[in-house]
């Protein structure tokens, strides 16, 4: 007669792993709020290994993909690019503001060649939501008392040759390394006693995302040091 050896018990260690994964599934969509919810209560509140390992049986480790088809790259990292290129035609091919200003921003779709001035005005073209008639796109700026700002997501690979006179043109933010099957842009022009700047920012989505998930991670320490205490 044999008899049934213990379950191996979880330790503290262990239980945090679980967690980090579940917010990893979280962030990345794989699983809603509520899902979360309820398997983050029964993370913390298992006993045995048993009890843990269903709860992420069916979640890829932090840090790991899965292999996709370039059509159906549509996370953050890749920029959903493949779903964004050859979306012609253009819906803009340039813009101008003389004493006054213009915007582009959205999901609007660029043209291979986009030409934008101001004279004692601005102007903000904004391509982190936008489609993209081809993937090579020249973007040229001119300025005379005036500035264009060129807003671009991190992961786009973006060139800036442009130059200033009594100006200024340059690039600013984290540029992190180019996703694959970015558009391929190049930002050039002149500035004379004027400004062109291309800013790399997240996707106002990202900024959205990284700020819940903060805010939950903060509640759920709260709630963890409470169920210590």
């Amino acid at each position: 007669m044999t008899s049934e050896l213990p379950e191996m018990r979880a330790s503290d260690a262990e239980r945090e792993r679980v967690a980090e994964v579940l917010r990893e599934a979280v962030a990345e969509g794989r699983i809603d709020m509520e899902e979360f919810d309820t398997r983050l209560d029964a993370a913390y509140k298992a006993r045995t290994h048993g009890e843990l390992q269903p709860l992420v049986r069916d979640l890829p480790a932090p840090g790991t993909t899965t292999e996709l088809t370039p059509a159906a790259d549509a996370g953050e990292g890749g920029g959903g690019w493949a779903s964004r290129i050859g979306r012609g035609p253009a819906t803009s091919r340039g813009a101008f503001a003389f004493w006054g200003g213009f915007n582009r921003k959205g999901t609007w779709t660029v043209g291979p060649k986009f030409h934008a001035g101001v004279f004692q005005g601005g102007g903000d073209i904004d391509l982190r939501e936008a489609r993209f008639e081809q993937r090579d796109v020249v973007i040229r700026c001119f300025t005379l008392m005036g500035g264009i700002r060129v807003v671009v997501p991190p992961d786009m690979d973006v060139t800036v040759r442009g130059f200033g006179v009594m100006g200024g043109f340059g690039e600013t933010g984290d540029t992190s390394e180019p996703s694959p099957g970015s558009p391929r842009v190049i930002i050039t022009g002149f500035a004379l006693m004027g400004g062109v700047g291309v800013e790399r920012k997240i996707r106002s989505a990202e900024k959205r995302r990284l700020k819940e998930e903060r805010k939950k991670a903060a509640l759920e320490k709260d709630k963890f040091r409470k169920e210590l205490d």
